[in-house]
């Protein structure tokens, strides 16, 4: 098997990816530390974070008073596809090419990508999880859908493992010849989930996001969490208020 790279700057990419790049072609820089450039200031590192600050249906959350309710399943069309490793500075980002998808009720997600934070971003009951995956998905009109899959640490992760063994440095970009990942078997065999409306969790902190948390986590080995937490050894956004919104739980 080769291993394919290419560099690029970070710089650029982060103007590709965020709305707010100006006419020098680069964003603010922002971090998860407590500086400057911190969650707590980053609606200050430029007008476009505003909502970071100003939102009052902020991702992420704790899970926590739950209500039952008859939400639809969770219809997941994933298979086997052949995936992009990007480390973009802030997070491992595995790029997807098109062709799987998720219906929710009425409405039909594609999946873009998905990453990594640790600990866990969203908390049940006040803890978090050891990691969490987070699948984006955007329907036909444009709005995110985002599963939330926690993870636990225990039994090395089989799905997974393509993942952890090609992590990139920052600033890297890696194909992989003949690997292709099997995105159903990531997922757990309960699709139980929690729903709740909310935002990205990095800037520009966009709201209108329908968050699906999965309330049965996954396992990975310890070396497979090890080897995230030696690139980004934290990178979890605090805890946001609810501001009055419920969290429904399936049934």
């Amino acid at each position: 098997m080769t291993r394919p790279v290419s560099q690029f700057l970070i710089g650029a990419l982060f103007a590709a990816s965020t709305l707010a790049a100006h006419a020098a072609g680069h964003a603010p820089h922002w971090n998860y530390e407590h500086g400057h450039e911190g969650p707590g200031h980053w609606a200050e590192l430029d007008p476009a974070f505003e909502t970071c600050a100003k939102g009052g249906r902020q991702s992420p959350v704790d899970i926590r008073d739950a209500v039952k309710a008859d939400l639809p399943k969770l219809d997941f069309h994933y298979t086997t596809a052949t995936p992009t490793f990007v480390n973009n500075g802030h997070t491992i980002q595995i790029n997807l090419p098109a062709g799987q998808s998720l219906t929710v009720g009425d409405k039909t997600y594609e999946l873009l990508q998905f990453h990594f934070h640790t600990p866990s971003e969203e908390a049940l009951q006040g803890k978090r999880t050891a990691m969490v995956g987070h699948f984006v998905h955007k329907n036909a009109a444009g709005e995110l859908g985002v599963i939330g899959l926690l993870m636990q640490p225990g039994k090395t992760n089989a799905a997974f493992a393509p993942v952890f063994a090609h992590l990139p440095r920052k600033g890297e970009k890696i194909t992989v010849d003949d690997l292709a990942l099997d995105l159903a078997a990531m997922l757990p065999e309960d699709k139980g989930y929690y729903s709740f409306e909310g935002s990205l969790t990095t800037p520009p902190c966009s709201e209108g996001v329908n968050w699906m948390v999965l309330k049965t986590p996954i396992q990975l080995g310890a070396e497979q969490i090890k080897a995230f937490r030696r690139i980004y050894s934290a990178n979890a956004r605090p805890i946001q208020p609810l501001n009055g919104r419920v969290i429904k739980e399936s049934m």
